[in-house]
């Protein structure tokens, strides 16, 4: 018994690694693109495929590990220090948003539970702008967040569904 609850954790461990060099390289090279030139700080988002996938196919706690690791070194790799904890607030943020909604929709529609997880994300970095910045006119932006949330968190919603599908058809 103890041979097999060893193996477990090992199986754990090395997916759960697995996982975050996915996330942390996706991370790192969408940190180098920028993805619409004309309105800064937009990205897709590409690494929350991977909590996405996490929240869905495995559990709430591997995903939270794995996002909070991949923000850390993401932010050091990427050599972006300064936007860490936009990232640690949007990334938070987004996690407890995509957690509770992928509960209520009992873990499907995972486009939508990105879509509340983009959105919330925007949320969590809109905060963190204005505790930083100590200014209200970071809000006049927010509406550019919204719509930016919905578009990429529908797509990184229907990437990860497809992905969640074809793991769970491997496993």
């Amino acid at each position: 018994m103890n041979r097999m609850l060893q193996y477990t954790k090992t199986k754990k461990i090395v997916r759960m690694s697995l996982f975050t060099a996915i996330a942390l390289i996706i991370f790192v090279i969408e940190a180098q693109i920028p993805f619409v030139p004309i309105i800064p700080g937009i990205k897709l988002g590409l690494a929350n495929i991977v909590t996405l996938i996490l929240i869905s196919c495995f559990t709430y706690k591997e995903a939270f590990t794995v996002l909070i690791i991949r923000i850390i070194l993401g932010s050091i790799f990427s050599g972006q220090m300064v936007s860490f904890f936009y990232s640690l607030s949007g990334g938070i943020f987004c996690f407890i948003a995509m957690a509770i909604s992928s509960k209520l929709l009992k873990r499907s529609n995972m486009w939508f539970t990105s879509i509340i997880g983009g959105l919330f994300h925007n949320i969590g970095q809109m905060t963190a702008a204005l505790i930083i910045l100590r200014s209200w006119n970071v809000v006049y932006y927010f509406p550019v967040l919204i719509v930016s949330g919905i578009v990429t968190g529908f797509v990184v919603g229907v990437t990860a569904e497809i992905i969640c599908k074809r793991i769970k058809n491997i496993m």
